[in-house]
Protein backbone atom coordinates (compact mmCIF):
# COMPACT_ATOMS: atom_id res chain seq x y z
CA UNK A 1 0.00 0.00 0.00
CA UNK A 2 1.18 3.15 -0.75
CA UNK A 3 1.53 5.70 1.86
CA UNK A 4 1.56 9.37 1.56
CA UNK A 5 2.54 10.32 4.93
CA UNK A 6 5.56 8.45 4.26
CA UNK A 7 6.64 9.56 1.18
CA UNK A 8 6.46 13.21 2.52
CA UNK A 9 8.41 12.37 5.50
CA UNK A 10 11.44 10.70 2.89
CA UNK A 11 11.05 14.22 0.91
CA UNK A 12 11.14 16.12 3.89
CA UNK A 13 14.11 14.36 5.46
CA UNK A 14 15.83 14.31 2.24
CA UNK A 15 15.40 18.25 1.65
CA UNK A 16 16.92 19.02 4.97
CA UNK A 17 20.25 16.68 5.26
CA UNK A 18 20.43 17.93 1.26
CA UNK A 19 20.61 21.32 3.25
CA UNK A 20 22.95 20.02 6.27
CA UNK A 21 20.38 20.96 8.54
CA UNK A 22 19.46 18.81 11.90
CA UNK A 23 16.31 18.39 13.32
CA UNK A 24 17.03 20.93 16.18
CA UNK A 25 17.76 24.05 13.44
CA UNK A 26 14.53 23.24 11.43
CA UNK A 27 12.42 22.62 14.47
CA UNK A 28 13.77 25.89 15.96
CA UNK A 29 13.00 27.52 12.72
CA UNK A 30 9.63 26.56 12.31
CA UNK A 31 8.42 26.34 15.63
CA UNK A 32 7.63 23.01 15.43
CA UNK A 33 8.71 20.20 18.24
CA UNK A 34 11.54 18.22 16.88
CA UNK A 35 9.62 15.22 17.73
CA UNK A 36 6.71 15.87 15.97
CA UNK A 37 9.28 16.39 13.15
CA UNK A 38 10.58 13.46 13.35
CA UNK A 39 7.52 11.26 13.69
CA UNK A 40 6.72 13.26 10.06
CA UNK A 41 9.48 12.64 8.19
CA UNK A 42 9.25 8.83 9.55
CA UNK A 43 5.93 8.98 7.97
CA UNK A 44 4.33 8.22 11.41
CA UNK A 45 2.63 11.18 11.93
CA UNK A 46 -0.04 13.61 9.19
CA UNK A 47 1.71 17.07 8.91
CA UNK A 48 -1.38 19.85 7.87
CA UNK A 49 -0.85 21.98 5.40
CA UNK A 50 0.34 25.00 8.08
CA UNK A 51 2.88 22.32 9.51
CA UNK A 52 3.97 21.97 6.03
CA UNK A 53 4.41 25.33 5.14
CA UNK A 54 5.97 26.30 8.46
CA UNK A 55 8.59 22.89 7.52
CA UNK A 56 9.21 24.45 3.65
CA UNK A 57 9.71 27.72 5.10
CA UNK A 58 12.49 26.69 7.40
CA UNK A 59 13.79 24.47 5.08
CA UNK A 60 14.01 27.37 1.84
CA UNK A 61 11.91 24.93 -0.43
CA UNK A 62 8.61 25.38 -2.38
CA UNK A 63 5.86 24.04 -1.50
CA UNK A 64 4.76 22.80 -4.92
CA UNK A 65 8.53 21.48 -5.10
CA UNK A 66 8.24 19.13 -1.98
CA UNK A 67 4.76 18.01 -3.38
CA UNK A 68 5.74 17.61 -6.70
CA UNK A 69 8.55 15.18 -5.22
CA UNK A 70 6.45 13.49 -2.90
CA UNK A 71 3.79 12.83 -6.49
CA UNK A 72 6.46 11.66 -8.30
CA UNK A 73 7.85 9.13 -5.28
CA UNK A 74 3.89 7.79 -4.97
CA UNK A 75 3.46 7.46 -8.82
CA UNK A 76 6.87 5.43 -9.05
CA UNK A 77 5.32 3.11 -6.00
CA UNK A 78 2.12 2.75 -7.30
CA UNK A 79 3.59 1.45 -10.77
CA UNK A 80 6.06 -1.16 -8.91
CA UNK A 81 3.01 -2.60 -7.20
CA UNK A 82 1.16 -2.82 -10.02
CA UNK A 83 4.01 -4.83 -12.46
CA UNK A 84 4.43 -7.35 -9.62
CA UNK A 85 3.79 -10.36 -11.02
CA UNK A 86 1.89 -13.02 -9.70
CA UNK A 87 3.40 -16.69 -9.95
CA UNK A 88 0.95 -19.36 -11.44
CA UNK A 89 -0.08 -22.13 -8.62
CA UNK A 90 1.20 -19.57 -5.93
CA UNK A 91 -1.08 -18.80 -3.64
CA UNK A 92 -2.36 -15.05 -3.08
CA UNK A 93 -1.24 -12.69 -0.54
CA UNK A 94 -3.84 -11.95 2.35
CA UNK A 95 -6.47 -9.35 0.68
CA UNK A 96 -5.54 -10.14 -2.76
CA UNK A 97 -7.78 -10.53 -5.54
CA UNK A 98 -6.68 -12.26 -7.89
CA UNK A 99 -9.83 -13.17 -10.49
CA UNK A 100 -13.63 -11.89 -9.70
CA UNK A 101 -17.28 -13.21 -11.05
CA UNK A 102 -19.19 -10.14 -13.14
Amino acid sequence: MVLFRRQLGDVLRAQRMERGMTLREVSAEARVSLGYISEIERGQKEASSELLASLCTALDVALSDVLREVSDAVAVEEAALVATPITVGARPAAGQVVASAA
